[in-house]
């Protein structure tokens, strides 16, 4: 039998291209064969994982005849020029949103398009929704009547407004928030409508960027197409979930959730003053339990591998290599048309921004370049940022290294020099410590079975260590964690000298590969001399933290939390200043080699004070319930037997109940050994502490 799908390359394997990738295998037409990133370990690591080849060149890609069409992943500002590039080289083209900086770029790809004789579609996902298609089946059986307004809604938070990075492409400028967001809300509507007259637009608050400027925390746009009044709606702070399309019609209202590939729709009907709001409630709760019924289905039916995000690309992937695959023009929600009027809406909204929002942060000139001598792997996440920051606060120059050119550093040119340097290249890691007297290594992977937890936490932990001993640094600082130790036991207090388990293998791959890194690192300082000090933090919070922690429970979006456990005991929480304090000191104290240090805070807080905290001084009631361990370990014990033997997945870990117990943090620490070895003096007044850990954090976003 002749094989007829279509040969696709990904060009760009950063986070949305593992989405691309596994929506490709959910498309019978299409088959993953190539993937092309600058960074040669980033594209053999995806190609590796689907069996393709990776390329670190696009001529090297098209010179190799290896695919026919493409999907073009990269940052924005190149869509426009790959994506003519490969449309003359002869191959179709798929682009993610946006498409390009504007109509006219859009324009100028879909003209390429048709000189080539090439499909061009843009990644407009939710619109491959099955959730969407019926609505629009509804919409045009007349079941909503005549509709007479919309209202598009994105209300999620965006991390980067709160913490960075902010050299990203999405956070140079406060247009391309819009850019970015905005062509979920507008393919919406011209999906729905025809092309969209913009008639308004409001920005909101604006949000300070540490060293970066401000950004908008909310858009809402007005506008019109096919005579429906329309509202855009973005929320970029935290909230309660709502992706939402709402309209209202002349004998309906059809709201789509099309983060959950819901919809409900309800209706008026015939009855008296009396029955009629009880029989409108009932239609609409129908309506809900209709649809969440038969999304939880194919949940179940595909153990969460086909949420609604993964249709949404399937569904997208299949009219384009449907149309290809049948030589038929391609589906109007996705061709070149509908990415024009989307950018054009787009370009609309944007010359209506005031001058304050559109002004683009210019960092400062240097006027010397950084001479560092300490090195932060990890120094754009939560507490790589802070602690870069308080070593160059002490007068230190550091070196960050990053995926990118770019960090969240931008303010300090002359105190921080950003590396982008692949965890993979043990030579590149090893040149980037030259000159470098401390590492501190934050990196962190995580992965969905231990064999990756080996190749991308384990063995780069190893690698970095190699490569400090290669360089001769003075000293290397390992950040692990808490949890690898055993806290399921109320009556146990923790100290460095409280050993892990010997056995691993029942516990959660965090925890199991946090110890097997611990290991190997001692293992190496024992037998080759490695400089070594490692720092296990506990629950840390403050400014630029995350609300939804999962050291404190699980979290259902950001307005509900289940507790592991009851939430009345006392949490191992600290400060991140107290942490990065912590750090510092151990690169500086002749004590510190060849010690491990528990950085856990003084003052005791629960769960459930921690959010009755944030109720009290921010206004913010978060719903929190109590979680049986128990029962969601049988749960977790149920899903993990299904995964192994009905889907044979292989290297599924199922974690004990003890695991469970312990990730309540029962258990108590002791925290004398840093305070005597190392002079560190946590934060120990409750007020402070929580002016710190809530009031100055941030955790809303505003």
């Amino acid at each position: 039998m002749v094989d007829k799908r279509i040969n696709v390359g990904l060009i760009g394997a950063g986070y949305i291209a593992g989405w691309h990738a596994g929506a490709l295998k959910l498309t019978p037409s299409a088959r993953l064969s190539a993937v092309c990133d600058l960074s040669a370990s980033a594209a053999d690591g995806l190609a590796a994982a689907y069996g393709a080849r990776a390329f670190s060149a696009l001529d090297d890609l098209i010179a190799s005849g290896t695919v026919e069409a493409v999907h073009i992943l990269t940052p924005p500002d190149s869509h426009a020029e790959l994506a003519r590039k490969c449309l003359a080289a002869g191959l179709h083209v798929l682009v993610e949103k946006p498409v390009a900086l504007s109509g006219d770029e859009t324009a100028g790809i879909a003209n390429a398009a048709r000189a080539a004789d090439r499909h061009f579609a843009v990644g407009h996902n939710f619109l491959g929704l099955p959730s969407y298609q019926r609505l629009k089946q509804q919409i045009a059986r007349g079941d909503l009547g005549r509709i007479s307004s919309a209202e598009i809604t994105w209300a999620l938070p965006l991390a980067p407004l709160r913490s960075g990075p902010y050299g990203l492409w999405l956070m140079r400028e406060p247009r391309n928030l819009l850019l970015e967001l905005g062509p979920h809300l507008f393919a919406f509507a011209h999906d729905l409508f025809g092309p969209v007259t913009v008639t308004g637009l409001y920005l909101g608050k604006p949000v300070a960027l540490l060293g970066a400027g401000t950004r908008p925390q909310s858009w809402r746009i007005t506008a019109e197409a096919g005579g429906v009044d329309i509202a855009f709606n973005m929320q970029l702070v935290e909230s309660v979930d709502d992706r939402s399309v709402t309209l209202r019609g002349s004998s309906g209202l059809a709201r789509l959730d099309y983060a959950a590939d819901v919809l409900s729709v309800s209706h008026e009907n015939t009855a008296d003053l009396v029955l009629n709001p009880f029989l409108r409630q009932m239609g609409g709760a129908w309506g809900h339990l209709r649809e969440g019924l038969g999304n939880a289905a194919r949940q179940i039916g595909s153990l969460n591998r086909k949420s609604p995000y993964a249709l949404g690309f399937a569904g997208t992937f299949e009219a384009f290599y449907g149309a290809i695959r049948d030589g038929k023009p391609l589906d109007t929600r996705f061709d070149g048309a509908a990415a024009e009027g989307v950018m054009r809406a787009i370009d609309a909204a944007i010359a209506l921004m005031p001058d304050q929002g559109r002004e683009t942060w210019i960092p400062p000139k240097p006027r010397r370049r950084p001479n560092p001598t300490a090195l932060v792997i990890g120094g754009t996440g939560f507490l790589g940022r802070d602690l870069t920051r308080r070593l160059v606060a002490r007068g230190q120059d550091v070196r960050v290294l990053s995926r990118g050119a770019h960090g969240p550093f931008d303010d300090l040119p002359e105190s921080v020099e950003t590396c982008a340097v692949s965890l993979r290249d043990e030579a590149g890691l090893c040149q980037a410590m030259q000159g470098i007297d401390v590492v501190y290594n934050l990196a962190r992977a995580l992965g969905t079975t231990w064999e990756d937890c080996l190749e991308n936490d384990v063995a780069v932990s190893d690698r970095i260590a190699r490569a400090a001993q290669a360089a001769g640094v003075k000293r290397f600082v390992y950040t692990g964690t808490i949890a690898s130790y055993d806290m399921s036991n109320p009556q146990t207090v923790i100290a460095e000298s409280t050993p892990f388990a010997q056995d691993m293998t029942d516990r959660n791959l965090y925890a199991r590969s946090n110890a097997e890194c611990e290991r190997r690192l001692w293992e190496m300082a024992r037998d080759h001399g490695l400089p070594l000090t490692i720092a296990r933090p506990g629950i840390v919070v403050g400014q630029g933290g995350p609300l939804q922690h999962w050291g404190i429970g699980r979290w259902h979006g950001a307005g509900a939390v289940r507790l592991w456990g009851s939430g009345d005991n006392p949490l191992p929480f600290v400060l991140i200043g107290d942490v990065s304090d912590g750090l510092i000191r151990m690169g500086e104290s002749m004590a510190a080699p060849g010690q491990s240090f528990n950085l856990v805070g003084d003052v005791p807080l629960t769960a459930r004070s921690y959010f009755n905290a944030i109720h009290m001084r921010l206004g913010a009631r978060i719903r929190v319930s109590s979680g049986n361990l128990t029962t969601m370990w049988a749960a977790d014990a149920v899903k993990s037997a299904l995964k192994t033997h009905a889907l044979r997945r292989p290297g599924v870990i199922r974690a004990s109940l003890r695991d469970w117990q312990s990730r309540a943090h029962y258990a108590q620490f002791d925290n004398t050994k840093p305070k005597a070895l190392l002079g560190w003096t946590p934060v120990s007044n409750r007020e402070e502490f929580l002016q710190e850990a809530v009031d100055r954090a941030g955790l809303l976003g505003f």
